[in-house]
């Protein structure tokens, strides 16, 4: 055995690191205690000393497509950017009330003076992609048209940022090449950029962060295969589009995306797995 192949053998079951069960419909049982949820701050009227207010607001209950807001409890003089914003899970795990996304949005809402929408979308293996496009599609037709009283009085819509975190990431940058295809269709919506932060994204042929870093003790190759195996669609592999953005040198819509004149970040770090893969679609992208 090659020193390449011993490299890469799994050594943990992806599916107790996870610890998710596979039923015979093809759904997930997930261990809901593994990710603990925050509820929404919700004041109203607003109690002294909390520095960001949240709430919850359905979009569409029939499939528990929500959001949730943040902003600032200070008193504001300025409409402010607006970030749009997707959780991580590997697309089949957490939620936009998941404990470490809810902080991390608080602590944008308050540190950036933005207000954040953070997206709760369906999950896959009962939702598979593009699922979470889709429905990540029709919040932004909701947010041109609602009513809602935070975005009206407080939202610059002519400000507006995709963010996303590991699948989240992966989300902000497909949904931005559709978004950048029908900017016509999102006035007032006007979006500036996007940010994707250690976006999760994978291929057939591995790379050398991933060889080198197979048996990651915070993300193993092994486990992000079953994640592509239980999100991609039925009989996709993991060049499909949607889980390698580098196939064929990447999606003609980045043109549109540059002749818009968008801002892009792209966020990794050394010993991620993924690290490779961010680079790449960073230079493509550049």
């Amino acid at each position: 055995m090659s020193d390449e192949i011993a490299q890469t053998q799994p050594t943990v079951d992806p599916y107790k690191y996870l610890q998710i069960v596979t039923n015979p419909d093809g759904s997930i049982t997930r261990n809901e205690n593994m990710f603990p949820k925050t509820p929404a701050a919700n004041p109203d009227p607003p109690h002294q000393n909390i520095p960001v207010l949240s709430k919850d607001v359905f979009i569409n209950q029939s499939n528990n497509v929500w959001v949730r807001l943040y902003i600032t409890s200070q008193p504001l003089d300025n409409k402010l950017p607006l970030i749009v914003y997707y959780h991580g899970g590997g697309f089949i795990l957490c939620g936009a009330d998941t404990n470490i996304f809810h902080d991390f949005c608080s602590n944008m809402a308050v540190q950036l003076q933005a207000v954040v929408v953070s997206v709760e979308y369906p999950l896959a293996p009962e939702h598979r992609l593009p699922a979470a496009y889709d429905d990540a599609m029709e919040v932004f037709h909701w947010i041109k048209t609602n009513q809602e009283v935070w975005l009206q009085r407080h939202v610059d819509f002519s400000d507006c940022f995709l963010m996303g975190t590991s699948a989240g990431g992966n989300i902000a940058y497909h949904v931005g090449l559709r978004a950048a295809a029908e900017v016509d269709h999102l006035m007032p919506l006007k979006i500036e950029g996007l940010i994707l932060h250690h976006s999760f994204f994978g291929g057939v042929k591995r790379t050398g962060s991933e060889l080198r870093l197979a048996n990651d003790p915070i993300l193993p190759i092994c486990v992000t295969d079953v994640m592509w195996e239980l999100s991609l669609p039925l009989g996709a592999d993991r060049d499909h589009e949607y889980c390698n953005p580098t196939v064929d040198n990447g999606s003609k819509l980045l043109e549109q995306i540059r002749s818009l004149g968008w801002k892009v970040m792209v966020i990794g770090c050394d010993g991620n797995p993924l690290i490779d893969r961010q680079i790449h679609l960073a230079k493509i992208m550049e």
